[in-house]
């Protein structure tokens, strides 16, 4: 299936969300058929939860369903009350996840099909102008059933499963992983904006990620460390080690 030209400035796609009581964590993985989707589809924020809005994307609605849930709404309500001032809710889906692992979603009538959503405690899928509806349940039975792996990966096959049921119905580009934990940044934050094989990139990509930066996470600076790392005579022997001379001031 190859990428195709297109209009629209909307994220028609699928996307799923997770939430890991174990670690706190709250992840969206997404791809589409459209230029950096990691841009507009996924919101999160530390320990309140995860949003995806897509389908004629409104960005806002990302923002105004987690300020919701962080005053204790529940993710349903959360969708409901920030919906019910947007007059384009028919064009909109977005689906949600809260600190409970509660999940929420909305398709509006006026979405292009297929379109749909299936909810789980934990875990949210939603999608719309997808081949068929193969592509929420296949992409939800890989999620539910390959629970061995680690979450990013987790959620890289599950939309891996999606794709191979049809995916978006014009074809591929972008893609994005983002997860976060007890920050307010991200520990993961990749994007493929625009690839023949997003998905396969962002694998690549998030490969990458494991050996160059996963390592290195817990000496970054955070709530429990602050400063991070900051003895110069280590960071000068990583330059060192990496093949530059350089030494910090």
């Amino acid at each position: 299936m190859q990428r195709r030209k297109h209009v629209h400035s909307g994220a028609m796609t699928w996307s799923i969300l997770a939430h890991d009581p174990a670690t706190g964590a709250f992840a969206v993985a997404v791809t589409t058929c459209n230029l950096a989707v990691g841009a507009a589809v996924p919101h999160l924020r530390h320990g309140v939860g995860a949003v995806a809005t897509q389908s004629m994307t409104n960005r806002a609605l990302g923002p105004m369903i987690l300020d919701a849930m962080a005053r204790g709404v529940p993710p349903v309500l959360a969708i409901q009350g920030v919906l019910a001032m947007d007059e384009g809710r028919e064009i909109r889906q977005v689906h949600a996840i809260d600190s409970h692992g509660r999940t929420a979603a909305w398709t509006g009538l006026r979405c292009v099909e297929y379109c749909g959503h299936k909810l789980g405690q934990g875990w949210s899928v939603a999608g719309n102008m997808l081949a068929n509806e193969a592509v929420v349940a296949d992409t939800v039975a890989a999620y539910v059933t390959r629970s061995e792996l680690p979450l990013p990966e987790r959620m890289i096959s599950a939309l891996d499963a999606g794709e191979a049921a049809g995916g978006d119905r014009r074809g591929r580009q972008s893609a994005a992983l983002r997860l976060l934990t007890s920050e307010d940044f991200d520990d993961i934050d990749l994007r493929v904006d625009d690839h023949q094989e997003p998905l396969v990139e962002l694998r690549r990509v998030l490969g990458v990620w494991r050996a160059m930066r996963e390592p290195r996470l817990a000496e970054q600076p955070r709530r429990a460390n602050f400063p991070g790392i900051t003895d110069l005579d280590v960071i000068e022997g990583r330059f060192r080690a990496s093949g530059l001379p350089v030494r910090p001031r």
